[in-house]
């Protein structure tokens, strides 16, 4: 458990530390590299339009960050104090078991909560995913692999400039990485185009890992299941796509693949009312 709470620091700093660095080398170096053509009209050069496709694309990605931690999964734990939580107090104190508790219901020893509709625990936002917040972890998987494939492009177009190489190969990029080494401890490579060579093949992962986690967030949303549910082998009522969909994402889906906005209109969130 403690191995578990100290992931659960270091892996939001270790997102946070990237992001910076990212911002930093797109800002102050891929950005800039883009201005040396003087052949291109400066208002519909590469580097602007490529800018603001950048910060477009963080600010979905961290604005769906904070909405993550934010949009918290409903405690109904806390239900135990208004008198309404018998079958939470039950499944806790262990007299119910796992399997005849709530629907998807699970108590996570991180935060320290009873969750409905519960999927996982994301150690990257130190907060677990449900209902309230699926859709923007959803969205902050899809804009976080958009802008490292944008990274990756940008700093293979600096390498290339810099390095006076090309990528047309597809070997190419597989053979960089060790021969950039090997030019490194030579002498021939500077520090900075070594860690920007780096930066390309952890951007390709985190950029890999994000879409498909994201890939199979959405298979599950389409068939109506949580991951939770799948590990723990729960039955799912058989639903059409349509409404499983409408209930993670809501009507205003249009909305949210623009701009980070709450999870407000969901269906789930309506049935929480009535």
């Amino acid at each position: 458990m403690l191995v578990l709470r100290l992931l659960n620091v270091v892996a939001p700093a270790y997102f946070l530390c990237i992001s910076l660095v990212t911002f930093v080398l797109q800002i102050f170096v891929f950005i800039p590299s883009m201005f040396r053509d003087p052949s291109i009209t400066p208002l519909f050069s590469p580097a602007l339009l490529h800018g603001a496709l950048f910060l477009f694309l963080s600010a979905n990605a961290l604005g769906n960050y904070v909405l993550v931690i934010q949009s918290s999964p409903e405690d109904l734990g806390k239900d135990l104090h208004l008198g309404k939580g018998a079958e939470v107090a039950d499944w806790l104190d262990g007299s119910r078991s796992p399997g005849s508790a709530l629907p998807s219901t699970h108590f996570c020893r991180l935060c320290a909560r009873v969750t409905q509709r519960h999927d996982h625990h994301c150690f990257f936002t130190g907060n677990c995913i449900g209902s309230r917040n699926m859709r923007n972890f959803i969205m902050f998987c899809l804009y976080t692999s958009l802008a490292c494939l944008d990274s990756l492009v940008a700093g293979m177009a600096y390498i290339s400039a810099t390095l006076s190489m090309s990528f047309a190969d597809p070997l190419a990029f597989l053979t960089l990485l060790p021969h950039s080494i090997s030019q490194f401890f030579s002498g021939a490579l500077l520090s900075s185009e070594m860690f920007v060579i780096l930066m390309l093949y952890l951007w390709l992962g985190i950029g890999l890992a994000c879409a498909g986690f994201c890939c199979h967030q959405m298979l599950l949303i389409l068939r109506g299941q949580t991951r939770y549910q799948v590990r723990k082998g729960m039955v799912v009522r058989a639903r059409p796509w349509r409404e499983n969909l409408q209930e993670v994402f809501g009507k205003r889906w249009l909305l949210g693949l623009l701009i980070p906005v709450l999870n407000v209109e969901s269906n789930y969130r309506r049935q929480k009312e009535k």
